[in-house]
């Protein structure tokens, strides 16, 4: 069976209750699906009106209610607001057999609810019937291809308008005169992906705490040449870092071997020459770790190449985002990290501790250069698709 391409959008009012994570969780828990991109919009009216036009309410249609309402909801919650103000929206893109058929039983029915919380709709959405069979209040928390209507013309036009409507959207929060605002950059690391798991949009609501807004999102698979250039300044420092551990453990292991004491001239001089190369190693066990290929046997051809594990890039915006990211994502090593943050929580070790978080407005400002939030990875993989998929249909 050829595998299908299919979108979820987050509404802003999920986005703004911080209900993210939680919607996010359930995605990739309860679904087969891969998730191949990822990318915040601030919808134009442009697209808006063009996304309105895929969502037909036609005169006989069982459906014509839904869709009304589904109409209606997205011109006034999805469209810029009459003072200009646009709202924040994240789109998602999954892959998989029968894609759109597997994320609507995940999403749930959007005006049939059940008490149990079984579907996404159950717990994070609401329509609010009157006693005369009108509806009085609607929120479908997200959006997905309606039943029966084909994903290709909505895919088409969200692809269409990902570069000029998303990206990094630094400026849609409507900051009060005089805020300065800050960005920080935050990696879901390779680990968390590796299989079928909850624990990404668990690690997203756990930053809610922070009171901090989303402003940028992507899906990556970083390259060598990226995986370098990002962790540099880390390879600047780990040689200084390991200097004393390294000693200590040369020593122990050489006087152990010989049975005498080392000079204490002699153990720093073979535990300097010692720590250049632990240290090299260990940077090359982190890009490894971070791309899934080995730097070393990396064609250069190769280098920019996207790599072969996934993470989930976000930028978060607000007062103070670098300080309190860094207070929730806890310390390096899980093992000393305060309790309820996300290295405690979800870390194993110093490497594979969950996730990454600026440590200066500065270093975010380089992340984000590097990442390159700004590039649209979701209109060329919707063309992709959709060019392959007319290729074998003839």
């Amino acid at each position: 069976m050829s595998e299908e391409l299919c979108f979820v959008a987050i509404n802003p009012y999920t986005i703004r209750k911080s209900r993210t994570g939680g919607v996010i969780g359930r995605l990739l828990s309860r679904s087969s699906l891969e998730l191949v991109a990822a990318r915040m919009y601030a919808p134009s009216r442009e697209l808006v009106e063009e996304y309105l036009s895929t969502i037909p309410a036609r005169r006989n249609d069982p459906d014509r209610q839904v869709r009304t309402l589904i109409r209606n909801y997205v011109r006034l919650n999805y469209a810029p607001g009459p003072n200009g103000s646009r709202r924040r929206v994240m789109f998602l893109l999954f892959k998989g057999p029968n894609a759109c058929r597997e994320l609507s039983e995940v999403v749930g029915h959007i005006t049939r609810s059940s008490l149990s919380g079984e579907c996404i709709r159950d717990t994070y959405g609401d329509c609010i019937w009157s006693g005369r069979g009108t509806v009085r209040y609607f929120e479908p928390a997200v959006l997905i291809v309606p039943a029966g209507e084909a994903p290709g013309p909505s895919l088409r036009i969200w692809g269409r308008h990902a570069a000029r409507d998303g990206g990094l959207l630094t400026d849609v929060i409507p900051w009060p005169k005089g805020v300065r605002p800050e960005e920080t950059t935050v990696l879901i690391k390779p680990e968390i992906f590796s299989s079928r798991s909850i624990r990404a949009g668990n690690i997203i609501d756990i930053f809610s705490k922070a009171d901090l807004y989303i402003v940028a999102a992507k899906l990556l698979r970083m390259s060598v040449a990226q995986a370098e250039e990002f962790y540099g300044p880390v390879r600047d420092s780990l040689a200084e870092k390991l200097r004393g551990p390294v000693t200590a453990r040369a020593r122990l292991a050489l006087e152990k071997e010989f049975g005498f004491t080392l000079p204490e001239g002699t153990a720093r001089g073979i535990g300097g020459r010692l720590n250049r190369l632990v240290a090299e190693d260990q940077f090359r066990q982190i890009v490894r770790f971070m791309t899934g290929r080995d730097a070393a046997s990396t064609p250069p051809a190769e280098r920019d190449a996207p790599g072969l594990v996934r993470c989930l890039a976000l930028v978060y915006q607000g007062v103070d985002a670098v300080r309190k990211i860094r207070a929730i994502i806890g310390a390096t090593d899980p093992k000393k990290a305060d309790v309820a943050t996300v290295r405690k929580e979800f870390g194993r070790d110093i490497m594979v501790n969950a996730a990454h978080a600026s440590d200066s407005p500065e270093n975010a400002r380089r992340e984000m250069r590097i990442i390159d939030f700004e590039r649209d990875d979701v209109g060329p993989a919707i063309e992709e698709h959709l060019a392959a998929r007319q290729e074998r249909e003839g």
